[in-house]
């Protein structure tokens, strides 16, 4: 994933008003993690305000997602195979690890699935 696909997802999510609507209890930092590659995404009142690429010496988050590069292309296909189509198969399968306080991302779980679908099937380099 790359800097086309931190400013896809900041547009996707920024211009679904009702994903915005839906997430406006959340303001959150979150650490998505794919391969060697860190990035922290900044939720405020269901927008997404900023993308940032790591490396980062201290990490600024409140829970982190962690897979491989080849999990995370799998979950963006346009009709990802079973296991890939969610984050929480993912999880099930032990593609994805998650870490730190999940209280934030279990409580608004619809929202954040969406979050990360919502590039699902654009032309970005993962």
């Amino acid at each position: 994933m790359d800097a086309v696909w931190c400013k896809a997802l900041s547009e996707q999510v920024n211009a679904d008003e009702r994903l915005v609507w839906r997430g406006r209890h959340v303001s959150t930092s979150f650490l998505l993690e794919v391969g060697q590659s860190e990035y922290v995404i900044k939720i405020d009142q269901g927008r997404v305000s900023s993308v940032k690429k790591g490396p980062f010496a201290m990490g600024d988050w409140v829970f982190a997602l962690r897979a491989s590069e080849a999990s995370w292309t799998a979950f963006l296909e346009l009709l990802p195979r079973p296991g890939f189509h969610d984050v929480m198969g993912m999880l099930k399968l032990k593609h994805l690890q998650m870490e730190g306080d999940l209280y934030p991302f279990m409580s608004h779980l619809l929202y954040f699935k969406d979050v990360l679908a919502s590039v699902r099937g654009r032309e970005v380099n993962a």
